[in-house]
């Protein structure tokens, strides 16, 4: 007798997604399975946050979500915006206190994560003083901390050259069973991730494993960009 049939975490059958009374994306059908790391792609306004959102509610807490804003408050210093991830995991008081003197064991996990993001010497520095790419990483960290078995990201490797977005992408990878990440560089997609979900025009219109997929399948998903727009965008420019 075979095994049982997976089970997905989440399935879409023929949804519409969008806000309010706007459809995004229209009669959406997928399914995510534990284990399974899936990159997202598609231009502007395609629905990749949109599609993002709707996963995150439906997974709840058993999420970490990195935004593509980022979610941080600047005026607060790169450790205390790490250990937001896991406030709900203390009480009020223990929290506040915090604020003045850190807590030694939330510091000592913040401080190993800073060491793996390149982030050493930075955590009691104010994250409204950071580059765009150092406040990336700080929005990664705080993803991690949260050390959930699935993770959510909406593009965020984009500030960050493709060498840095390599070793974010394994450290991702190492620390969560699933995945579900919005990307500007295809090859990653390719190379990295076990399966495509690509959209255009409010559709779904790739659903494959990646092994099944070329470069030239996933540049159909934007056909009105023009080359220099195409390098720029495997770069992670804007």
């Amino acid at each position: 007798m075979g095994g049982e049939p997976r089970r997905p975490l989440v399935a879409f059958e023929a949804e519409d997604l969008g806000y309010d009374n706007q459809v995004v994306l229209s009669r959406l059908a997928l399914a995510l399975y534990p284990g399974e790391r899936v990159a997202l792609l598609g231009p502007s306004g395609a629905g990749k946050s949109t599609l993002l959102e709707a996963l995150r509610r439906r997974l709840g807490d058993s999420a970490a979500w990195c935004p593509q804003q980022h979610g941080l408050v600047p005026q607060l210093a790169v450790y205390h915006n790490i250990y937001m991830g896991r406030l709900a995991e203390h009480s009020a008081l223990a929290n506040l206190w915090n604020l003045v003197r850190p807590l030694a064991g939330p510091w000592r996990q913040v401080a190993e994560l800073c060491d793996a993001l390149g982030l050493a010497g930075l955590m009691r520095r104010p994250v409204g003083q950071l580059s765009g790419g150092q406040r990336q990483r700080v929005a990664i960290a705080r993803a991690l901390y949260q050390q959930q078995e699935l993770f959510l990201g909406d593009e965020p490797v984009a500030s960050i050259d493709p060498h840095q977005a390599l070793r974010l992408l394994a450290l991702i990878e190492a620390r969560h069973a699933t995945a579900v990440i919005a990307l500007h560089y295809r090859e990653l997609a390719l190379s990295h991730f076990d399966r495509v979900w690509g959209l255009r025009d409010g559709q779904l219109v790739i659903d494959a494993p990646a092994r099944d997929l070329t470069l030239a399948d996933l540049d159909g998903l934007y056909p009105d960009a023009d080359s220099s727009a195409d390098e720029a965008i495997d770069r992670g420019q804007p």
